[in-house]
């Protein structure tokens, strides 16, 4: 039995939680979302990998709730404060066509592991319709194997991180024991699928429009699971795309919880994680140059672009 349909939000089991929430009661799951679709935001964002930007920019949509919390998120307004709109699939779909229409590059999904049984149907609906730029799956990398290949031939670029080599710190940071061994079997199945349809391809602007990017965010103090990180993309996908980021910025929580986490990463932790990728052997990864903390690379959560809006 397929696992993305709406049958499956009677007894969740869309993301490695497998919580049984009975979200098609308005349970909320582990995700802290029910059957109610919330967005966030719907955009032209500017600040992804180069490939998935470009020059026109990435045709974001934000998803609410988030099966993993990670106390340090940034997005932390959606993904545990529940903000959003409640909307409808059809909605989804005219979004879709609406950011089409703006020029951007893609339909880039933000966190919609939660939602992903919404997708087979939208993603189609929006294609019979007329969209004809790429689908981007936007993932914390906790995903199930059989969504991601339910999926396989609906997503053109795999946008996945991989957080932690450690499984103690994925209980103390995002509250699941056993994310490194999700992320290696997920990261595996998006390879297979993308290895399936031929490959990783970009346009001659260096645009992807099929492929897979793996991002890592480089904590404060933690410098040492980065790199284990790293030997696990290597081991499972080989030279595939990397983004190491930087960015990490301290929230009001860690903030007050004091400790590595408190502060911003230094410039030597970063070097040290980018000389070991490239003494790994990744030929192509993108970075950050210095003082990103001090940008936001988190847009406004006001619910743009998720009404429609009234005929002039």
């Amino acid at each position: 039995m397929p696992l993305l349909t709406p049958q499956t939000l009677e007894r969740c089991e869309l993301c490695p939680r497998r919580c049984h929430a009975n979200r098609a009661a308005n349970i909320a799951g582990a995700c802290g979302s029910t059957s109610r679709l919330k967005l966030a935001r719907a955009a032209r964002h500017l600040w992804e990998e180069p490939p998935i930007s470009g020059t026109n920019g990435s045709g974001t949509i934000f998803f609410s709730g988030c099966p993993l919390a990670c106390v340090f998120c940034q997005n932390h307004e959606i993904s545990t404060g529940n903000f959003g709109l409640t909307t409808t699939e059809h909605r989804l779909v005219e979004i879709m066509l609406e950011l089409q229409e703006q020029g951007v590059h893609n339909i880039n999904l933000v966190t919609a592991t939660h939602w992903a049984h919404l997708l087979p149907h939208a993603i189609t609906e929006a294609r019979r319709r007329g969209l004809s730029i790429p689908i981007v799956y936007n993932t914390s990398g906790y995903e199930l194997p059989e969504a991601i290949h339910e999926l396989g031939n609906l997503i053109d670029v795999w946008l996945t991180d991989f957080k932690y080599a450690d499984p103690t710190l994925g209980a103390q940071l995002s509250r699941v024991q056993d994310y490194p061994s999700v992320a290696i079997e997920a990261l595996a199945h998006m390879m297979q699928e993308i290895t399936h349809r031929g490959g990783i391809r970009y346009t001659n602007d260096g645009l992807m429009t099929q492929g897979i990017i793996v991002r890592h965010l480089v904590l404060p103090g933690h410098t040492d699971d980065s790199l284990h990180v790293l030997d696990h993309i290597w081991n499972t996908a080989g030279d595939v795309p990397i983004s190491v980021m930087n960015q990490y910025t301290p929230n009001t929580r860690m903030k007050k919880l004091g400790g590595n986490l408190a502060r911003a990463l230094s410039t030597e932790e970063y070097e040290l994680v980018l000389d070991y990728a490239d003494d790994r052997g990744f030929t192509n990864m993108f970075w950050q140059e210095g003082g990103t903390v001090d940008e936001s690379f988190t847009p406004a959560f006001d619910t743009t672009g998720i009404e429609r809006k009234a005929d002039s």
